[in-house]
């Protein structure tokens, strides 16, 4: 039996990154960017004002009152087509060009206009009022980096660059199979001594939420003949992932079955709690993740180990989850030699600090405190008792992550 460690740096280093495909910004939102997004312009084109109100040469308003002669105006779009001479003003509007010639803004709440002329109560700051060309960004310039996860202000960012195309890495195909007699699809009534097959579910919705492509295998029941065919319609997949069936019972054959078609492993059994009977391998050049068949364990080893080798082949690092840490809300015992992944709840005190409440029960086979909780506490192994009010790790259970 290894450390979490120790499996973890087995699985990334098993993963590279996959190759790269151009997709439109409409298709491009929760991709991760292959190349960077660099600015084909300059966000303003020119200097703009960022209020309506007048463009004016600060040398002509110095001193208030001043009277100016308008002489033209600048909405957003469309240019004063002159150059400010002195004595002169030109109405200008949020966005508007600023005007050759001019170096203020004088907002229209402080002005005041009759007969063709503007009237100046107050002395402009030079500058105020004024985006100056390339003030979001400029041509040239990288606006987004490889690596990234677009999210809905990237592609509004990309988009404002002028890309109507970005360069993404492509979806891992990832296969599911979950394995077991007891189990039958959602929707299908159990009969005697069956349950409905949750794994199968979750983890292609955990897949599809990293930003790879789920492949439903079904469930293949306990049988050689039934675990080898499944395996063998994974083929062309990036990663094979099964749940149940990688224990010590006497129905527990997928090593059997797989190692049939060319399986090799190169780990089995972990220290950790949920998730001790983990499996990893390869099928000929298909990476093999046995997951337990126990939905908190499946769902457990997937955030510890299955988004790390996605992020890799998405070319965004091995990031493994949101940790950060938090006080505990009641006291825990020592821990034993197996590292503890216990579902919690979340709050925050009124200065905004994380605390972190474990469940009281924290059976692997029960989804509705998984589903409930929004973190996980860590506790390494052989870790001491720790009092209430103890700071502790945490992975958070944001929607993007589990």
């Amino acid at each position: 039996m290894i450390s979490v460690e120790e499996a973890l740096a087995r699985v990334t280093a098993a993963f590279r990154p996959l190759g790269s495909e151009r997709v439109p910004l409409s298709a491009a939102c929760g991709r991760v960017l292959a190349e960077d997004v660099k600015a084909a312009l300059s966000q303003p084109p020119a200097a703009v004002s960022s209020m309506d109100g007048y463009a004016v040469r600060a040398a002509d308003t110095a001193k208030v009152p001043a009277s100016l002669n308008v002489v033209g105006e600048a909405p957003a779009g469309r240019a004063y087509a002159g150059t400010l001479k002195p004595g002169e003003a030109v109405r200008i509007f949020t966005g508007g060009p600023l005007p050759e010639g001019a170096d203020a803004i004088v907002i229209q709440e402080r002005a005041k206009t009759e007969n063709g002329r503007v009237e100046i109560l107050e002395v402009p700051i030079p500058g105020k009022f004024i985006r100056p060309e390339g003030l979001d960004f400029k041509a040239g310039e990288t606006g987004l980096s490889k690596g990234r996860q677009l999210t809905p202000r990237d592609i509004g960012l990309a988009a404002a660059m002028g890309a109507s195309e970005v360069t993404v890495s492509r979806k891992p195909r990832i296969a599911v199979l979950a394995t077991g007699d007891e189990l039958v699809p959602p929707g299908q009534k159990p009969g005697p001594n069956q349950i409905v097959s949750s794994n199968g579910p979750a983890l292609s919705a955990f897949i599809a939420a990293q930003g790879a492509e789920p492949l439903d295998l079904g469930i293949a029941g306990d049988s050689i003949p039934a675990l080898k065919s499944a395996a063998e319609r994974a083929m062309g997949a990036d990663m094979l992932v099964t749940t149940g069936g990688v224990s010590v019972g006497d129905y527990d054959l997928v090593q059997d079955a797989f190692a049939e078609i060319g399986f090799s492993a190169n780990f089995w059994q972990v220290a950790m709690r949920p998730g001790k009977p983990l499996l990893f391998g390869r099928i000929g050049q298909l990476p093999m993740l046995g997951f337990p068949g126990n939905p908190v364990s499946a769902i457990v080893c997937a955030i510890v180990y299955m988004r790390p080798a996605i992020r890799i082949m998405l070319g965004a690092g091995a990031e493994p989850g949101t940790v950060r840490v938090a006080r505990l809300a009641r006291g825990l015992g020592a821990n034993d030699h197996r590292q503890d992944y216990l579902r919690a709840k979340l709050s925050f005190d009124g200065a905004g600090a994380a605390i972190a409440e474990p469940f009281e029960r924290q059976d692997s086979s029960m989804l509705a405190y998984l589903a409930g909780a929004e973190c996980l506490v860590v506790r390494p192994p052989h870790a001491p008792p720790i009092a209430a009010g103890g700071m502790v790790p945490i992975i958070l259970l944001s929607s993007a992550a589990a």
